[in-house]
């Protein structure tokens, strides 16, 4: 009965504690949209494990195959106006195929025989800037991509695409509801450099399946704050892959949600879950993903 208590009791002040904050917050006020100050360092590392048994390439039940992606971002400020970031990103992938369990890109093994690859697969000198000085609610993120990994698919394991990637992100937030709501919308859009793959043996032996398309990603986000420091989101995202001279289009709709807690004054951590729910050319599985962001 006292334990009972005891956790009633903490529980209720943890409670009280979010519901009473009224300080600003990272998860609030620097949204993506949103750049940092001079000297200031923002570091993001985002962790996204896609597992799937159906795709549109067939119909039925599939082999179990598991996507992890690792991807450490790390901005600094370069502008006292807070216009203008600079940045590098870092992404490790370990895919694992064979109807294995979607844990077991957690062992790290690089044995595409076995049906397992891993490795650092891209670097990405990148910049962030506010185009308009009136608007400070929208930024561009752009970065070039540059391929690491040797080949795309060993063995019939696909790791990550072989060629050069011009990424270019568009964000834009609105807050209302006197600052119990918030919308965010966000468009991708990539072109890939480079010739497509020509494929032997269930291997890619030239470039990439993804390379001379243009790909296409607009989303939306609705975050409602409980307080400050918490945030429940639902999100919609839909993409668009065109091919300019490959003869490879896909798309797919996603759906889900995810919160977003205030740990301390510099840290928030965010889980994240969609679902895959119809398309051409591609995996209908789901997405689980953590997140960590320290802005120091």
């Amino acid at each position: 009965m006292k334990k009972q208590f005891l956790c009633s009791f903490a529980f209720a002040l943890i409670i009280s504690n979010m519901a009473n904050a009224q300080e600003a917050s990272i998860i609030q006020t620097l949204t993506p949209s949103k750049l940092i100050g001079k000297e200031q360092i923002d570091i993001k590392w985002f962790n996204n494990l896609y597992t799937q048994t159906k795709s549109t390439f067939s119909d039925g039940k599939e082999p179990r195959q598991n996507f992890f992606t690792s991807t450490l971002e790390v901005f600094k400020g370069a502008s006292v106006q807070k216009r203008v970031n600079l940045g590098l990103i870092l992404e490790y992938k370990s895919n694992t195929i064979n109807d294995d369990n979607p844990l077991s890109v957690f062992a790290f093994k690089d044995n595409s025989i076995a049906g397992s690859r891993s490795g650092i697969t891209s670097i990405a000198p990148s910049i962030k800037f506010q185009p308009f000085a009136k608007i400070g609610n929208f930024s561009v993120q752009s970065s070039f991509f540059i391929p690491l990994s040797k080949r795309e698919v060993r063995d019939g394991v696909f790791l990550d695409q072989d060629g050069f990637t011009w990424q270019n992100r568009f964000y834009f937030d609105h807050t209302f509801g006197g600052n119990d709501w918030q919308l965010f919308a966000e468009l991708n859009a990539e072109y890939h450099f480079g010739k497509p793959s020509i494929v032997e043996d269930n291997s890619s032996v030239q470039g990439s399946f993804a390379n001379d398309s243009f790909n296409l990603t607009p989303g939306v986000f609705l975050s409602y704050f409980p307080s400050s420091k918490f945030t429940v989101l639902a999100l919609g995202q839909y993409s668009k892959r065109l091919s300019i001279n490959n003869n490879f289009e896909q798309d797919y709709i996603a759906v889900g949600g995810g919160l977003k807690y205030q740990l301390t004054k510099t840290l928030n951590i965010e889980t994240l879950y969609t679902n895959f729910v119809s398309g051409s050319n591609t995996g209908l599985g789901s997405t689980f993903n953590l997140g960590l962001r320290i802005v120091k």
